[in-house]
């Protein structure tokens, strides 16, 4: 079973304690979380966790299926790299003189797209967003000219060939009612029970 890089998409409710029962399953079955990013999705109230691991296909599915089981996890999809349109952001701290000094570094910070965020007599910090080989590339040349402080922050992704979220739960809300299904003037606003 070969293991690659595979990123994990996984809608959830907004829950407490959800991210240590996700981060659990992981324990578990002993695999590392490589990036773990959480935010809100395309749908209202609905949570996009966003999740790159190394492993095979066959325990992804498992993992997967496992994830789906929780009571807060709407859907879990797994992705190649090659699948998703995916960036990591990364901030960097750099001595001010190297800056104003050394033409090389100015260029090199042009080259990778980065953005000036904070400048003090001291130092400057600077924000680019890439692949993580382009972030390693750029830390990897400032650290040769005294690179302060460097932080990257977790992957985010979208499928390419996904129509989102949002248009399954629409989906979902606007399917025929079951003939099993009746109204219960007990439920909030006009809910449906089972009847037995």
């Amino acid at each position: 079973m070969e293991k690659k890089e595979y990123t994990i998409t996984l809608y959830t409710e907004n829950s407490i304690g959800l991210i240590g029962r996700i981060s659990g399953i992981f324990s578990r079955r002993k695999i590392n979380i490589e990036s773990l990013n959480t935010s809100p999705s395309e749908a209202e109230g609905i949570h996009r966790f966003t999740i790159v691991i190394q492993e095979s296909e066959e325990v992804l599915k498992k993992l997967c299926r496992q994830l789906e089981k929780q009571i807060d996890v709407l859907k879990a999809y797994y992705n190649t790299d090659e699948e998703i349109v995916w960036q990591e952001q990364a901030l960097y701290k750099v001595p001010a003189h190297v800056v104003t000094e050394k033409l090389y570094v100015e260029r090199l910070l042009r080259q990778y797209g980065a953005s000036t965020v904070v400048i003090r007599q001291d130092y400057i910090v600077f924000e680019t967003a890439g692949h993580r080989e382009e972030i390693d590339r750029l830390t990897e040349e400032l650290n040769k000219y005294g690179l302060i402080e460097f932080v990257r922050g977790a992957r985010i992704a979208i499928i390419k060939n996904s129509a989102g979220f949002h248009e399954k739960l629409m989906e979902f809300d606007h399917r025929e009612p079951s003939p099993n299904l009746v109204e219960n003037e007990y439920l909030d606003q006009g809910g449906s029970v089972f009847t037995m």
